[in-house]
């Protein structure tokens, strides 16, 4: 029996695309269409779709509002349709603290084309929150203790890779770090260019410790937290200071999460503690094992608290994980590691 999904936008173009890129999938199938975010609250609660895709300017109700509401009636994965510029970077925010799992460029002319790479990432999202969410609803499965390895020794700098639920598990782990944490913290999130300032600034403003988006050059200290540039890859050139270039389009991910843990292990050998958190994919796999062949450690977000459980999963199946932590108990062991 094929997943449903709800499509969201008060464009009937726009929702006989998405209608048609959906139902062409075997495992998917558009359920319901709605106009406006009232509407939208409506068919959740009549439908019960697995996922609904929501466009955030629509009459009657805005996408953010219905988002809210359609969280505290009826829990359902959202996936917002957003512009790429500075506005829709924090409108997107704003969706995903909201309770939206993830976004998607909103183009017409994207959605048109047979060759648009927004149909694949439509499916691959729509398919990867299913099937999380599916397993999200099993029965835990117990963890042998042997595959814990305490992390005892204080590191000289944490590095936290994330993607698909990133910024609502980022923003979870940072806001309840002291402003006195003992450590530097590089930050690498997938995400567009237009998005990581609005995102960086958010977290400063939200946070004790200090949250700024990373330039070429710049150096870090305890207390600080640096976020890595969309469309580029962030370096360090020594050990305190960071070198930011261009995005090379052979890496599927600009900024990549193995890049930077990969260059950590250069100059943090055996010194640095690396975290994965929740998102599609395996990124952060093969630089956690260059900082892990170093002697560093690694964490990966426990499956159940992930949006997505894709990278942090990588960690685990590769033997990698010094520890495995639910996202609430991050900033808490984080904290006790410093005390």
């Amino acid at each position: 029996m094929p997943f449903t999904v709800l499509v969201v936008d008060d464009s009937l173009f726009f929702r006989q695309q998405i209608r048609g890129i959906i139902n062409a999938h075997p495992e998917l199938k558009v359920i319901g269409e709605a106009n406006n975010g009232r509407e939208a609250i409506d068919k959740t609660l009549k439908l019960k779709p697995d996922v609904i895709t929501m466009d955030y300017e629509m009459p009657l109700m805005d996408g953010i509002t219905a988002v809210r509401e359609i969280m505290a009636k009826q829990p359902t994965p959202i996936l917002m349709f957003s512009s790429l510029t500075q506005a829709g970077a924090r409108i997107t925010l704003d969706a995903l603290e909201a309770g939206a799992v993830d976004y998607l460029p909103k183009g017409y002319e994207n959605v048109a084309n047979q060759q648009s790479s927004l149909r694949k990432q439509l499916i691959e999202k729509i398919l990867a929150v299913v099937h999380t969410n599916k397993k999200a609803k099993a029965p835990p499965r117990p963890r042998p203790a042997a595959s814990v390895r305490p992390v005892s020794k204080k590191p000289d700098i944490v590095l936290i890779g994330t993607s698909t639920g990133g910024p609502v598990a980022l923003q979870k782990v940072l806001t309840k770090l002291p402003a006195e944490f003992a450590a530097p913290l590089l930050l690498i999130q997938h995400m567009p260019a237009a998005f990581t300032g609005a995102f960086a600034q958010r977290l400063d403003k939200q946070c004790k410790i200090k949250v700024a988006e990373a330039r070429d050059g710049d150096s870090f200290s305890r207390g600080e937290a640096y976020l890595a540039p969309g469309g580029k890859q962030m370096m360090l050139s020594s050990k305190n200071k960071l070198k930011i270039i261009p995005g090379d389009d052979r890496l599927n991910y600009k900024p990549c999460v193995d890049v930077t843990f990969g260059s950590a292990a250069k100059y943090y050998r055996g010194n640095a503690l690396a975290i994965v958190l929740t998102g599609m994919g395996a990124d952060g796999r093969e630089g956690a094992r260059l900082l892990k062949q170093g002697g560093s450690a690694v964490w990966a977000q426990e499956g159940r608290t992930c949006t997505i459980d894709g990278m942090p999963s990588a960690i685990v199946k590769a033997d990698l994980a010094d520890d495995i932590v639910p996202l609430d108990k991050i900033a808490e062991n984080l904290t006790a590691l410093f005390r």
